[in-house]
């Protein structure tokens, strides 16, 4: 099959489509869980991150321990997916609602392809009004 072949661009449309599905899938369940871990492995080198006390462009392993130090004090008890896309430049995100012991909060998170997979760029927890 040649690279710019109809079929190998369909075999690579949905390729691209079931990683950000699982990607996606992996994260979501990780922000239900509470699993930093998780999420953090999905962190880019540098991953821009706001979340209630804490708001700038962290490393890797900073905004880890900010996610940490956030579950800990925010036990999840519930979290709904609300809406997720593409954006024109291929970023793809996921808005929900994050139900935990200190309250309610809006989520948000930004994948963009990096060379070694798709890499949480921008990361947010915001108190819901």
């Amino acid at each position: 099959m040649k690279k710019n072949s109809p079929a190998f661009i369909l075999l690579l449309v949905i390729a691209t489509s079931f990683t950000f599905l699982d990607t996606n899938s992996d994260i979501i369940t990780a922000i239900k869980t509470g699993n930093y871990r998780t999420i953090a492995s999905f962190f880019n080198a540098n991953v821009e991150l706001d979340l209630p006390g804490n708001e700038g462009i962290y490393s890797k392993v900073q905004a880890e321990s900010i996610l940490k130090d956030f579950f800990a004090k925010n036990t999840p008890k519930n979290y709904t997916s609300k809406h997720d896309g593409q954006s024109n430049e291929g970023s793809q995100y996921n808005i929900g609602i994050l139900e935990t012991s200190g309250g309610k909060y809006r989520t948000y998170f930004l994948l963009k392809k990096q060379a070694d997979g798709l890499k949480i760029k921008e990361f947010r927890i915001e108190a819901e009004k």
